[in-house]
């Protein structure tokens, strides 16, 4: 059975990448249709689980100050390194000061920083009712404005012929269809999802990621591209992904699970040894990294291991924390050896320089790795304990696109297929993250695929 839908845009998930393309397609006077793979109850992709948004700005009226488009690219430039698309991150940057406006008059509404975020307010403004607030926003206007919706419905091919795509091969409630259209913009996120397909690049270690996104991001529309000859873009094993409690759910945590009390503490592998520097300048910039380095370590686990000193210096937890009253009881909670976790305990505590009444400025230079920043001692119980495991929210490896975000081929360009959001991420983020810029790219991306030209 064929499905012809002449003169409309078919728009290929319904997380904000998505849906800012369906509205702005819509109110260019297009007919469009909206593919997403969820049912109704479980839509938005990643996008529900989001908070903030990161953008360049002079001094307005949501944020503590300005952040200039040289800043913003700069600090991209500290976690990505160089090798992204300068082009395509250019244009997201520059944009990015026009979204906050058209997303107030789409329903968004903001608000001031959150408790744990202050050093965010002067870069990123904060949703009221955070992401899924915004996600629910968005489908309001798009029902008002007409939008057809296919809930759980995936994308299972794509033909291209002549550098067009003809059609889309869909399969839902039992039943495979073709949708032919006039454009296509893939909007479906990365393949965090997909054990199988993690594990091709992870191994056995793929088995122990927690996905902090949507269980619905396989990455189906993503592989059918690729078969059918977009150039991949972006690292095979890059992602964003933090530490997050190893007592989360599988899939759909969300952002409660993560664990920001890794600057204030210690984190020993399953021997009870430190593997990278905690007091690193983690956030907003570096606290991406630690996923990555839990994934590495045996049994992809960790713990972060504080004490009480530090109770009310981060975000709270989505669970408690194990307490030990000594690092004997500490040790034998984890199954470590409690003689190499002391061990490690004292070495650290003994090699700290306090400078002045600033925290941040106490290191740590005798033991390897050093602590940069808040090196604290950890020696008034009871001990507070988070046990971790790399936390994957989208994965970087997606496809490549031109500055209008139509999809590259090795015979040059889809002339009416587009990718938006984190598909198209890996354009711009090679490794680590910036905090809310994964919804900057979407919003931007998502605009131009639906036919902003950034007026």
């Amino acid at each position: 059975m064929n499905i012809i839908l002449d003169r409309h845009v078919v728009v290929i998930g319904g997380g904000n990448a998505g849906l800012c393309a369906a509205i702005e397609a819509s109110e260019r006077g297009r007919n469009v249709t909206l593919i997403e793979a969820s049912p109704k109850e479980m839509r938005g992709g990643n996008s529900k689980y989001t908070r903030d948004l990161r953008y360049a700005h002079l001094d307005d009226q949501y944020t503590s100050g300005e952040y200039s488009k040289p800043e913003l690219l700069d600090d991209l430039r500290k976690v990505s390194g160089d090798g992204f698309d300068e082009k395509v991150a250019g244009i997201v940057i520059d944009l990015s000061e026009k979204i906050p406006e058209w997303m107030s008059h789409h329903g968004v509404v903001f608000k001031r920083e959150i408790r744990g975020t202050l050093n965010l307010n002067r870069t990123n403004v904060f949703f009221l009712g955070g992401g899924k607030a915004l996600i629910d926003a968005y489908y309001k206007q798009i029902e008002k404005l007409g939008v057809r919706i296919m809930y759980d419905t995936q994308v299972v091919s794509v033909d291209i012929s002549d550098n067009r795509i003809v059609g889309i091969g869909i399969s839902g409630n039992g039943n495979g269809r073709t949708i032919a259209g006039d454009e296509f913009i893939f909007a479906s996120g990365g393949f965090e999802a997909n054990r199988e397909w993690l594990s091709e690049f992870w191994g056995d270690a793929a088995g122990n990621i927690k996905v902090r996104g949507s269980r619905f991001n396989t990455g189906l529309p993503l592989k059918a591209l690729l078969r059918a000859g977009a150039i991949p873009c972006g690292q095979e094993r890059a992602g964003h992904m933090v530490a997050v409690d190893a007592r989360s759910p599988d899939y759909d945590g969300g952002i409660v699970t993560r664990i920001d009390a890794i600057p204030w503490g210690i984190v020993v592998n399953s021997v009870g040894e430190r593997f990278y520097d905690e007091g690193e300048d983690i956030w907003p910039k570096r606290y991406a990294i630690w996923g990555r380095l839990i994934a590495e370590q045996q049994n992809q686990i960790a713990y972060v291991i504080t004490d009480s000193k530090t109770i009310g210096k981060y975000m709270p937890t989505a669970y408690p924390p194990i307490q030990a009253r000594d690092l004997v009881e500490a040790a034998q909670l984890l199954g470590i050896d409690s003689r190499k976790l002391i061990e490690t305990v004292n070495a650290f505590n003994s090699g700290i320089e306090k400078a002045g009444e600033d925290l941040f400025n106490w290191t740590n230079a005798q033991v390897s790795p050093r602590k940069s920043h808040w090196a604290i001692p950890i020696d008034t119980p009871p001990f507070l304990i988070y046990p971790v495991r790399p936390g994957l929210t989208f994965t970087y490896q997606g496809v490549a696109i031109d500055s209008t975000c139509k999809i590259r081929t090795s015979d040059g360009i889809i002339e009416n297929g587009f990718a938006a959001g984190e598909i198209a991420s890996g354009n711009i983020l090679r490794s680590g993250y910036l905090a809310g810029f994964g919804l900057t790219i979407g919003t931007v991306l998502g605009r131009i695929s639906g036919g902003w030209n950034g007026d």
